[in-house]
């Protein structure tokens, strides 16, 4: 059973490294994919699994390598497991499934255009990161793997210049409305103590 949840986790670990990765592909060039005929997902989703394949061969040499084994580490990681599928319903409320799927920033057609700063996005700008991120410190938690943490390292640094790259996208598409809403609402964590009224 261990073995199979280090497996697990590597794999997850991989996959949600690269979502920033993918987003970076998206962010600076929004109008150049917005312009194409055809859908980009059937470039963008090959070369998300290529990145993959990629970073699975990068890192399998170090799947093995344990930081501590404990089975009392996946206490904590149940609760980072629930943190997490909590966020992503909190996510889809008021968002649609198109808007999750970025639809609005790669489809020129897509009319769905529209700023949401209710729900979760009133405490936190990009909850669907936090969950990913919760995701990622469930799995590295449970398992020690030193794989996992170095994982979460790599999502860290690319999801950092995506989030800027992200933000100054939505700033173009939405004007002052979202650099108001952007100067209120943290990216990532929510404030904590009371929120200011405005």
């Amino acid at each position: 059973m261990a073995q199979f949840l280090d497996l697990a986790g590597w794999i997850a670990c991989v996959v949600y490294s690269t979502i920033p990765s993918f987003w970076l592909m998206i962010h600076p060039r929004a109008e150049y994919w917005r312009s194409r005929k055809r859908s980009p997902y059937f470039v963008l989703l090959p070369a998300w699994m290529l990145m993959w394949i990629i970073v699975a061969l990068l890192t399998a040499r170090w799947r093995h390598a344990v930081l501590y084994s404990t089975r009392w580490s996946w206490i904590p990681a149940v609760f980072l497991f629930a943190a997490g599928f909590r966020l992503y319903a909190q996510s889809s409320k008021n968002f649609s499934a198109k808007q999750l799927g970025g639809l609005p920033e790669l489809i020129s057609r897509h009319n769905e255009q529209q700023l949401v700063t209710a729900g979760i996005r009133a405490h936190v700008r990009h909850p669907v990161y936090l969950a990913h991120l919760c995701e990622m410190l469930a799995w590295a938690l449970g398992t020690g793997l030193a794989v996992c943490y170095g994982l979460i390292g790599l999502a860290a640094i690319t999801g950092a210049i995506m989030i800027r790259m992200e933000d100054a996208e939505l700033e173009k598409r939405f004007g002052k409305a979202y650099a108001v809403y952007r100067e209120r609402v943290p990216a990532l964590l929510p404030r904590l103590g009371r929120q200011s009224s405005s």
